[in-house]
């Protein structure tokens, strides 16, 4: 019978508040090549992207060829000002602090995120909890973002490395319609966190919360890998 052995969490959405940020970054970015993007357009349909995917996808949309080179160009520019916004403005999400510690004392962790592996690092180094995290799987890792299921099967891969676990022995935690699919498509149950779009587009996780904030896992874990909830 399956057990919960690992959970993986998103990094954008999950553990920091850092979508706000990402938005601002790149109607900012693109407004300088004179693209509008709106706060709606982008929690509607690029939230949950890397940055190169959101880029090709606003570009397309707005008629403009997303050739390599401005691709690149626009995600340096992007890169460089999310990376200064991240020394110093305080982004980690209420109640992430204890839910990391207290999971970590229970399960292996990961992080599978299409967030840059520099942006994750300097903001779990800050938060002190960098070392409770066995692996890191960042946009650079994979050739395929989410929804493909790449960076969760790279992710469980990877944790197989120090001991045998299944996908469907882990958890994924995310916050968007994409990561969710990510994770279901890798064979993963999910929790989704409701923090960057509503709770009913998150439906096809096994269980949506509105924050990790004194969230009772031992419930859901219960609930999921009951005998009669695996095959």
């Amino acid at each position: 019978m399956n057990t919960l052995k690992a959970v993986i969490f998103d990094f954008d959405g999950v553990l920091a508040n850092t979508e706000p940020l990402h938005y601002r970054m790149f109607r900012d970015v693109l407004a300088e090549e004179g693209i509008t993007l709106t706060l709606s357009d982008y929690s509607a349909i690029y939230v949950g992207l890397t940055d190169a995917a959101c880029f090709h996808a606003v570009l397309e949309a707005f008629g403009e060829k997303p050739t390599y080179g401005l691709l690149n160009r626009l995600v340096e520019k992007k890169t460089r000002r999310m990376q200064a916004a991240l020394l110093h403005e305080p982004v980690l999400l209420p109640g992430v602090d204890a839910f990391v510690r207290a999971t970590g004392a229970q399960y292996r962790l990961a992080v599978a995120s299409g967030a840059l592996r520099e942006e994750i690092e300097l903001t779990l180094a800050r938060a002190g909890f960098r070392n409770a995290f066995e692996h890191i799987t960042s946009a650079e890792d994979v050739p395929n973002g989410k929804p493909a299921p790449d960076p969760y099967l790279h992710a469980v891969r990877h944790l197989c490395r120090k001991g045998p676990v299944l996908p469907s022995e882990c958890l994924a935690i995310e916050d968007t319609p994409h990561g969710v699919a990510a994770a279901r498509r890798a064979g993963l149950r999910c929790l989704a966190v409701a923090t960057s779009v509503p709770q009913d587009e998150l439906w096809e996780a096994d269980a949506v919360t509105l924050s990790l904030d004194g969230y009772d896992l031992a419930a859901l874990v219960a609930k999921l890998w009951a005998p009669s909830a695996v095959s």
